[in-house]
């Protein structure tokens, strides 16, 4: 089979069954599993499936809990992008905020160690990226402990908040809707995430195309609360348009 072939092949059998295995479309097909998981890969990209261990299901704009191993795996490229434009953004001695998620920890580790900062953040993975920046201070929010974000939520961390004054925020998501907003799998991380929106006077949102369009169950707030978004360039021109209509600052990145 040709590669439009597979596509087309793979395709019309998860409109068939709904989810399909790397190994049943290996042998259907003739192919090594190396070839449909980069077939796999391909169609995600293009939003036509979601890859999961061992296979793929249909596209759903809802988005579930995964463990953040599992997220680690998706799109890194294009997150590592994203880290180093957001680094660019940032100024010596400045304190920042910076929330939970994959894309972010991609940024907290594109930070240059020279640089200095002070940094507030609810992910221990975060904290765990700076560590040995000398010229880093960190404040680990504390509280109840996701160990699929492996980050901090609840009461204690928001109320710490209250007692700093950042400049900006960093913040990931789960989902980017224009008429829904942000929002992420759970809800005790959105609202730590709404509280970190109202701490500063200004948003950075790090989110891959892949995101947009998406919901998570709790929502964090409007995208109108956010000041600069950084994609990729697989960003639909319909998300383009919309979010140079409400004045917010774009950057995509190259590559």
């Amino acid at each position: 089979m040709q590669i439009a072939e597979r596509h087309n092949f793979i395709l019309q059998e998860l409109e068939r069954r709904g989810a399909v295995s790397v190994a049943a479309l290996s042998e259907a097909m003739g192919v090594t599993a190396v070839t449909v998981r980069k077939d796999l890969k391909v169609l995600e990209e293009k939003g036509a499936l979601l890859r999961s261990h061992g296979g793929a299901s249909r596209p759903t704009t809802y988005v579930n809990d995964r463990p953040i191993g599992e997220k680690m795996q998706v799109r890194v490229r294009e997150k590592q992008q994203i880290a180093a434009a957001a680094v660019e953004l940032l100024q010596p001695e400045e304190a920042i905020i910076i929330g939970s998620g994959t894309t972010v920890r991609a940024f907290a580790k594109a930070i240059p160690q020279q640089l200095p900062l002070t940094v507030l953040t609810s992910a221990m993975n975060v904290t765990l990226s700076l560590i040995e920046h000398p010229k880093v201070e960190i404040v680990q929010l504390g509280g109840v402990v996701r160990k699929s974000s492996r980050s901090v939520v609840g009461h204690y961390s928001e109320t710490m908040l209250a007692d700093f004054a950042c400049s900006k925020l960093f913040l990931s998501v789960d989902g980017v809707s224009p008429d829904f907003g942000l929002t992420t799998s759970n809800m005790m991380e959105a609202h730590l995430n709404a509280q970190m929106i109202k701490a500063v006077p200004q948003v950075v949102l790090l989110a891959d195309s892949s995101k947009f369009g998406k919901k998570g169950f709790g929502r964090i707030g409007s995208l109108q609360e956010v000041h600069t978004i950084i994609t990729d360039q697989r960003l639909a021109d319909s998300y383009r348009q919309q979010i140079d209509e409400m004045g917010i600052k774009l950057i995509l990145t190259s590559g």
